[in-house]
Formats: C-alpha cells, structure tokens, sequence
C-alpha cells in the first residue's frame, strides 16, 4: 500500500471481519471511508472508526465508484458477508451497474468479483488483500485447542479437505461436513454455520453413526485474495456444539479466525478438536 496515502476504503457487507478492519485501520492512523451493503454492513458499527459511511444498493456500481474518487481514495478492501437473499431483494443497479451486469460471461461469485474489481481498476482504484491489518488472524499448521483429534477424526479431516477443496474449485461452497469416507452435507447458498446446523440434522436422522465426523473449511485452489476469504470464528464452533460435531478443520494460513484467542476457549470449553491443516 502507499504510506504516503492514509486513505483506505472499505466495501463492507456483513459481520464482525469488515468491523475490525475498519477499527484496525483507524488505529494505524489511516482514514476510513466506508461503502456499506445495504441490509448487510450497519452505519452505528463504524461510527467510531469511519470518516464516512455511506449505504450502496448491490448493483450500484457507478455510484461507488464515484463515493471512493470524490474522497480521493485509491485503495480499497473487499469485506464481510453478502446474504444471497439480499442479492435478490436489494439489487438495483445505476446505469453502469446494468451495463455491468450485462456484460457478464457467468454469474460465478469469482467471476463477478474479479470483474468488479477491472471495473474499479479503470478509474484508477485498486483492490488490497481482503484480511489486509488482520494478518494475526489467519494461523499457520498446527492444532489450536487442547484436544487434538483422534486417529479416526484425522482421515475424516484428510478425506474432508480433498472433499472441500473440490466442490471450491466448482465455486460451491468452501465447507463440507464428512464422516468417516462418507459425505454428510457441503455448503452452498445458506453459508458455513447454517450447512453445519443442516448436518447435525441429517446425521441424527442417519441409521449409521460414526464419532470420526469433521466439518472441514478450506480456500479455492485459485483463490484470489482480494475476495471473499474462508472465514470462521465463534459462531461457527457454537454451531459445531449444537449439532454435536467434534472437529473443526480449516486450511492453515489462508483462513481467517475472528476473535481468535476467545474462539479456541470456546473450542476448548466444547471439547471440539480445532485444526488447521
């Protein structure tokens, strides 16, 4: 990033993640200025760090455009939640969000995202790396709780990650839930807590039950960094505990954990094994 320019926006959508990077920012002395997603990312979250906040309808593409280059900023970071449902309600685009939109190849988040991005590039303003002042979020290799996980819930995780890794090169989802070699649910529109929660159903329902069960959470082979990051935290192991799954496994250094230090005491406070492989 330029040191010489302390200006940094920030297109945020839902969750804590666009928050603490807004707060962390703010700390190192530079202003923030913030496009929020209306119905996701809330004014009063970024009243204390933000310059500016402004609300953009999804598809407004010109208009955002316009809010970073009137403020003179120049770099900007992609974070926080979009709920598909908000996609679908609160979509409407400017005229160069419709033209936009038209020129879409497909409607892959990656291809929309990376297009987004070429669209901003061309007046000028570039895209940072989406965990940019959260790099002590993202551990490396190693088992974070006390519990590791037994020798059966290792080839759970080994057979999960090749089982994530495949359908995120699809653009499915980034999280599935396995057990032993079977493949209880991945995750597609509802994101990762709700396909967590929709497991814990369907193994309680299921006739055959193992202990050895892993909900595994990894990056796209090609991810880009400027978007959408595999992301966990609290929330997510408090789902874990209420479908009774004892693992949680996620790609090491590629994967952010919010309120790191509080998310392994939950995790340590559950008895739920949490892994970065």
């Amino acid at each position: 990033m330029n040191v010489m320019n302390n200006k940094i926006g920030l297109i945020a959508g839902e969750g804590k993640m666009p928050v603490y990077i807004a707060q962390k920012a703010a700390a190192k002395g530079y202003e923030v200025y913030v496009a929020g997603a209306k119905g996701n990312a809330k004014e009063e979250d970024f009243k204390n760090y933000a310059c500016v906040f402004e609300s953009f309808r999804l598809g407004q593409l010109g208009a955002g455009i316009r809010f970073f280059k009137e403020h003179g900023v120049t770099r900007v970071i992609m974070a926080g939640r979009v709920q598909h449902t908000s996609i679908f309600s609160n979509l409407m685009p400017d005229l160069r969000g419709a033209k936009f939109l038209a020129s879409l190849k497909n409607m892959q988040t990656k291809h929309i995202l990376s297009r987004v991005m070429d669209e901003f590039k061309k007046d000028g303003i570039e895209f940072e790396h989406s965990a940019l002042f959260l790099e002590d979020f993202m551990p490396g290799k190693g088992v974070l709780s006390l519990r590791p996980p037994t020798t059966e819930e290792e080839k759970a995780i080994a057979f999960g990650y090749k089982t994530a890794k495949a359908i995120a090169a699809l653009d499915i989802g980034l999280t599935c839930v396995v057990s032993q070699n079977a493949v209880i649910a991945v995750e597609g529109m509802e994101g990762t807590d709700r396909c967590i929660l929709r497991a814990g159903e369907l193994y309680r329902d299921s006739a055959e039950k193992s202990s050895a069960v892993a909900v595994v959470k990894v990056a796209r082979p090609d991810q880009d960094n400027r978007f959408d990051l595999p992301v966990i935290g609290k929330g997510t192991i408090e789902s874990l505990h209420q479908a009774g799954f004892p693992v949680l496994a996620f790609e090491a250094e590629k994967t952010l954990v919010l309120d790191l230090e509080e998310t392994i005491r939950l995790a340590d406070q559950y008895r739920i094994s949490l892994v970065s492989v």
